[in-house]
């Protein structure tokens, strides 16, 4: 597996395990998947105190108590905001919620922290105040969003010290508005709004990691597209190349979203070791222009 820089700064492994649905594993299965991960170069897990009620992280540090040497082999990112019903971005609650998944998780730190939704009641220099405590105490060691428009980032940016390395945003082959909009500039098909204020290209210029929930999953958590027959010309594609390259069609849709040169990570969500195989043999795969863009026409996109 290869190595990127979250944001330029932190070393990690182009892919990330989501561990959304961590806590449903028992820890025996959540060890082997954590280990599989391990085996193949992934060592960046993306986590929440919202997943699961906060069960995922408790599992997830079973895990890690269980087994003391796993943590100093990883990368730990946690996010918070969403909060009984509302958005709380307040000092108090970041501080608070870090110290709730450091306590779950059996760590002292986590190597990032995303603010996982927008508050619009934010105040930047709040929020600046809680990243610095933070970081000062050790708990946290770099800082993103989760969800966020860019003119938001640059609200909080302006406030914030630290770079804020990366923002976590839903993108799939059945996903594709970030990029549709940039093609179709100044066409007026649906394809043409931009409901993402350009944020591939402002991660791009900024030097900012995006990194993609969801990377196998079409509509809002509606399924898998892969092997699905309501997608039959996306899957015949991706078969066809997945056998001239003698991978399965799970690291061909892992390599699309890795051929892009926004260096854009996918958070993969997988409990199957199997699974989490396949997905890693995408790293090992440069897409060829023709290929990508006939995968991203399959999915049901034009070009203008």
């Amino acid at each position: 597996m290869k190595q990127i820089k979250v944001g330029g700064l932190l070393p990690a492994s182009q892919v990330a395990l989501g561990c959304g649905r961590f806590g449903k594993n028992t820890r025996e299965q959540g060890e082997k998947l954590i280990c599989t991960c391990l085996e193949e170069g992934i060592n960046y897990f993306d986590l929440a105190d919202i997943y699961m009620g906060g069960a995922s992280e408790e599992r997830f540090g079973e895990v890690l108590a269980a087994n003391p040497g796993l943590r100093g082999k990883m990368l730990i990112q946690s996010k918070c905001s969403v909060h009984e019903g509302h958005y709380d971005l307040s000092k108090e609650h970041i501080l608070e919620a870090v110290n709730t998944s450091l306590q779950r998780l059996g760590t002292d730190h986590l190597d990032s922290l995303l603010l996982h939704r927008p508050d619009t009641l934010l105040e930047p220099e709040e929020v600046a105040e809680a990243f610095e405590i933070l970081h000062r105490e050790g708990k946290v060691r770099y800082f993103g969003v989760s969800n966020f428009k860019p003119l938001f980032m640059e609200l909080l940016q302006q406030a914030v010290p630290r770079k804020l390395i990366a923002n976590q945003l839903q993108f799939s082959l059945m996903h594709t508005g970030m990029i549709d909009s940039g093609i179709h500039m100044n066409m007026e098909d649906d394809a043409s709004i931009g409901r993402d204020d350009s944020m591939l290209e402002y991660a791009r210029l900024r030097g900012i990691t995006i990194q993609a929930w969801s990377p196998f999953q079409y509509g809002w958590f509606e399924g898998v597209y892969l092997d699905n027959p309501k997608f039959p010309e996306l899957n015949r594609v991706i078969n066809e190349i997945a056998a001239s390259y003698h991978v399965p069609n799970t690291a061909i849709a892992t390599a699309w979203i890795l051929r892009h040169p926004a260096g854009i990570m996918p958070l993969c969500g997988t409990a199957s070791p199997d699974r989490i195989r396949d997905i890693a043999k995408g790293g090992d795969i440069v897409l060829t222009r023709k290929e990508w863009y006939d995968i991203y026409k399959a999915a049901g996109n034009e070009l203008p």
